[in-house]
């Protein structure tokens, strides 16, 4: 017989960036600030993310586009994986992500690839400690309490060994 299963997931949603804390504000104004160095000829498509440490150091990211498509890097993959050669035992506390078309000034909403949720979920596992994620939208900032949220139906190392 066959069962319906609902998932749940909280999402935070603000109306303008001054109903984030100051800290939160300062990391998604950050993530904004890193679009405008993303390299992105081909899509002209600007993404930016920002990361704070536990220590409270921001680390930033942005897109990395070649033209052999999939040798690009994604924002949030080129921040954690830079977080992770540089600050290896730090904890990443929280995740900030925003986008734009072009020389557009407007921000646009994003979410996560697949990919890159999925490279967020092991830093996530790897450290022990939910990793907060903050996207810019049109008119709307929206909080997940953790990268899970993201990726209801994950995949971890618990797969591979257990």
């Amino acid at each position: 017989m066959a069962k319906k299963i609902n998932l749940n997931i909280e999402i935070i949603s603000y109306d303008q960036l001054n109903d984030l804390s100051k800290e939160d504000q300062e990391l998604l104004v950050a993530a904004e600030k890193a679009t405008f160095n993303a390299y992105a000829p081909y899509s002209n498509f600007n993404v930016g993310a920002a990361l704070r440490l536990e220590t409270g150091e921001v680390i930033i990211g942005n897109n990395q586009e070649n033209a052999a498509y999939p040798s690009g890097m994604c924002a949030e993959r080129t921040a954690m994986y830079y977080a992770g050669a540089t600050h290896p035992n730090a904890v990443i506390k929280t995740i900030a992500i925003a986008a734009r078309k072009g020389e557009e000034k407007e921000f646009i909403p994003i979410s996560p690839c697949g990919s890159c949720r999925q490279a967020m979920l092991e830093y996530e596992v790897k450290q022990n400690e939910n990793i907060r994620v903050i996207m810019k939208g049109n008119d709307q900032i929206f909080e997940l309490h953790s990268v899970s949220d993201l990726l209801p139906f994950k995949f971890t190392q618990k797969d591979l060994f257990e």
